[in-house]
């Protein structure tokens, strides 16, 4: 009897306890996990309307298809690229697991080391006729060039870089002259650093001293190195000096959402059409590069010190925009003017004026391989780059305005100097696996032949062909032909092999 009696107690608590389980199963399933967003203050929740998305798409005539949609994951091969001469260390191109890394400079800094030596070597032949405004003067040559890229990484942030060209001295290159007056083989041979700088950044540096965040980015670079403001138009050299970057600014209230802005100079080896000889032109510039007004400004100033007796120092400055206008054309706008030259002795200025470059591209149907463009300028006075070595300010405008400091291919006259001109091209890349590009150019001359850097008015054609053979060889040809009044005629054709690795 007193079983019974405990086994009525002992159902009845186990159906309370089953009751009370569901009834708070039941509220927790009602009331749904709590997957409302968590709202910040200041910040209000806008309702939703389904008007403003659009259906699904769907494709009736392709029915899905689970095999095609792994093999898009399951079904890539690696991509073959050029192998350095040298790869110590962590590889450029690797895969598997990152081994653990050293932290001599701290954990917030670790080191990923490598040493590689990559680069490329080119040869190419020409053939012009009437090199040196000679008439009937025709020059034949065949000339190497090596370039040895040292890199020495430490962090992914800092590195030792390092060219080398061993066949270049000077500008002159390792040559065959096989046609024209002076028939000879030159061998220039030079071991001397083209470039030797170290860049870093001192908020990685600092974050790895104190092992904290320091919440800044501040890249800096020193020593021998290449500098490129532009495009190459304002700024386009290597030279001894040292830069520093403010990077990643805003201001909202300006529409600008991006800004950075570097701080540069340069001391030695100074490249400069104002200056003659690279030992005696100092420079120092700021730059800032703008997203705004959808699209970007390039903003810079620079002052060229002339340390030589003929005090040619100058002043210079650019301003630039680029933009999209109606997903029809791409253009760029540039402006580079100097002023306050007063050298010694009555001599004639070298920096003294101002060009207007305008840059045009239509965007096709084919936007990535089909490139129609139009490039205009106009150069009043002697306007100067600030840095610019073995070409003149024009050599981006076209074709047959850019040199070829291997072979000395002659151009038309690319200093802009009171001149004012075109270029009219397109570009096709076909499949992506080769291009070329037709040119027509010309320019005239502003004023009078005695103010201007050409002789007289000239017009120009212009073809490229490229066609890569492998993942690191590529050919390429091209040919002017050029009409100048005042001067010889030119015409010429080049050949060039480039071998990267």
């Amino acid at each position: 009897m007193l079983r019974m009696k405990n086994l009525a107690i002992f159902q009845k608590i186990t159906g309370l306890t089953t009751l009370l389980i569901l009834l708070v199963a039941s509220n927790v399933l009602a009331s749904g996990p709590n997957t409302g967003p968590e709202i910040p203050g200041g910040v209000r929740q806008v309702d939703h309307d389904e008007n403003h998305f659009r259906s699904d798409p769907v494709y009736p005539d392709k029915p899905y298809d689970a095999q095609a949609q792994i093999k898009i994951y399951g079904g890539k091969s690696a991509v073959k690229t050029p192998t350095p001469l040298i790869e110590l260390g962590r590889k450029m191109y690797d895969s598997g697991p990152i081994p653990e890394a050293f932290t001599f400079l701290g954990a917030k800094n670790p080191i990923f080391e490598h040493f590689m030596i990559f680069g490329d070597f080119k040869s190419a032949i020409a053939y012009v006729d009437g090199q040196n405004n000679v008439e009937n003067q025709q020059q034949g040559v065949v000339a190497f060039d090596l370039n040895l890229e040292l890199d020495l990484g430490i962090t992914s942030t800092e590195r030792v870089h390092a060219l080398i060209s061993p066949l270049d001295k000077g500008g002159e290159f390792t040559r065959w002259d096989f046609a024209g007056e002076n028939r000879s083989f030159e061998t220039e041979l030079d071991l001397n650093f083209d470039t030797l700088f170290f860049e870093g950044d001192a908020g990685a540096l600092l974050s790895g001293i104190f092992n904290r965040d320091m919440g800044f980015d501040l890249p800096f670079a020193f020593g021998l190195m290449p500098i490129l403001f532009q495009n190459g138009v304002w700024v386009d050299d290597a030279f001894t000096g040292a830069a520093v970057t403010i990077p990643a600014l805003n201001v909202p209230a300006l529409d600008i959402t991006n800004m950075d802005i570097t701080f540069f100079m340069g001391v030695d080896k100074v490249n400069t059409g104002a200056i003659v000889g690279d030992e005696d032109a100092r420079i120092f510039g700021v730059t800032a590069f703008i997203d705004a007004m959808e699209g970007y400004f390039e903003i810079g100033y620079g002052y060229t010190y002339d340390e030589g007796d003929g005090d040619f120092s100058y002043h210079n400055v650019t301003l630039a925009f680029t933009r999209r206008y109606g997903g029809i054309i791409s253009n760029s706008v540039r402006v580079i003017g100097n002023f306050g030259q007063d050298p010694d002795g009555g001599a004639a200025k070298t920096a003294d004026g101002a060009i207007i470059l305008i840059e045009n591209s239509l965007i096709t149907s084919l936007p990535s391989t089909l490139v129609p463009y139009f490039n205009m300028f106009a150069g009043f006075k002697r306007p100067q780059s600030l840095a610019r070595a073995g070409s003149g300010i024009l050599k981006n405008t076209g074709l047959v305005f850019e040199a070829d400091a291997l072979t000395g291919t002659p151009t038309l006259d690319d200093q802009a100097g009171n001149t004012y001109g075109a270029a009219l091209g397109v570009e096709y890349l076909f499949n992506l696996d080769q291009q070329i590009v037709v040119e027509i150019a010309g320019l005239q001359v502003i004023d009078s032949k005695e103010g201007s850097t050409a002789a007289g008015d000239q017009l120009g054609f212009g073809l490229r062909w490229q066609l890569p053979i492998s993942n690191a060889t590529i050919l390429r040809a091209d040919a002017i032909y050029a009409l100048r009044e005042n001067q010889e005629d030119l015409s010429a054709v080049r050949f060039e092999i480039r071998r990267k690795f």
